[in-house]
């Protein structure tokens, strides 16, 4: 198998304070956009050409990625006209693949950050002859997931919506959102409307007599669709719990990229990113959080957790406990901004102007 497509879908919404106007595949991540480890995992595996699939702002991937000589790989790009679901991007691409009608064709999606053993999953699709394979986890908690069960040889049985109930919890095993189909079972995806793998793809292939097999992959796995796990995916790859062959240093309990500054008695922990040109000032205190590109942090912060935009400062003393800064915000002096709060872009708050700890 040498190609591949890569979903690159949404708006990423739910990171819009920090995203106006940069798409949630390109904020960095572990200093570079997140993007670059999705395509550096793929060309590790032997992958050397891969079809982004996007359904906005192609313009913003084909600049920066062009052809993908410098990551060894070759690219092209499709954006949909309208969204078309990922069955619907599957099959919109299906004219720029290269491969046979029996050749396996890597699926993946770009707001996944895994430790997927690519070449494992390829493997169980050639020797177990299914028509599509798909990467399954577990995990503690399925009500949130549609669940994926298979019998004792991993052939899947069904797709189940998210159960509602306990007795409806049959497996703990969910789609982890990579797959490998035949070439030819993407020609039978219908062309020119919208198609959700999950909800027709899978069960009508299910109900033909296709057969589809699962591979259970309990490495690392984490969907990034929040600013909090965004951070965390981040920090993870900094850390090394998630692999990735495109982090621009060391891994450890920081990053401190090219041309920022830290101030010597500032501590940065737990796989904190300092982004090029940012600015760490003395008694600084980050632990997890990322700190895009430009950005100030004056003395005495106390960071955890949290998403810096670029360009954006954070006054002296002020606290930040899993708060997202927006590009070029600017927080006062001893402010306490906590629990998933979000500030927009360019927005300003006073010196000692939000507090959420009490007066004692």
């Amino acid at each position: 198998m040498t190609e591949a497509i890569l979903l690159v879908g949404g708006k990423g919404t739910r990171l819009r304070p920090l995203t106006v106007h940069t798409p949630k595949p390109m904020v960095p991540a572990a200093g570079v956009p997140f993007l670059t480890h999705q395509l550096a995992r793929a060309r590790a595996a032997g992958i050397e050409h891969i079809v982004l699939a996007t359904s906005y702002l192609a313009e913003v991937f084909e600049p920066y990625f062009g052809d993908g000589s410098a990551l060894g790989l070759h690219l092209e790009y499709v954006t949909e006209e309208e969204p078309l679901g990922t069955g619907g991007a599957i099959r919109n691409v299906a004219a720029r693949l290269h491969s046979a009608p029996g050749d396996p064709v890597l699926i993946f999606n770009g707001d996944i950050l895994t430790g997927l053993d690519i070449p494992a999953l390829v493997d169980t699709h050639r020797t177990s002859g299914a028509d599509v394979s798909l990467h399954l986890t577990r995990v503690e908690d399925p009500r949130a997931f549609g669940l994926v069960p298979t019998d004792d040889t991993g052939r899947v049985t069904a797709f189940l919506e998210k159960p509602q109930t306990p007795e409806e919890i049959v497996t703990d095993q969910v789609n982890a959102g990579a797959y490998v189909f035949n070439r030819s079972v993407i020609d039978t995806i219908p062309a020119g409307r919208p198609v959700s793998v999950e909800r027709e793809t899978f069960p009508g292939l299910l109900a033909d007599g296709a057969h589809l097999q699962g591979m259970v992959d309990s490495t690392y796995w984490l969907d990034l669709g929040t600013p909090q796990a965004f951070v965390r995916g981040s920090a993870d790859l900094v850390l090394g719990r998630a692999p990735s062959p495109a982090v621009p240093g060391r891994r450890g309990d920081r990053l401190v990229l090219e041309t920022a500054e830290v101030a010597p008695d500032a501590k940065l922990t737990g796989g904190t990113v300092v982004g090029r040109g940012a600015v760490v000032g003395a008694g600084a205190r980050i632990d997890g959080s990322a700190v895009l590109d430009g950005a100030v942090i004056e003395p005495g912060a106390r960071i955890r957790d949290s998403l810096i935009g670029a360009g954006a400062r954070i006054g002296a003393r002020t606290v930040l406990d899993g708060a997202v800064i927006g590009d070029g915000a600017r927080i006062g002096a001893d402010n306490e901004l906590r629990d998933g709060i979000r500030i927009w872009c360019g927005a300003g708050i006073p010196d000692g102007a939000v507090r959420f700890s009490s007066d004692q």
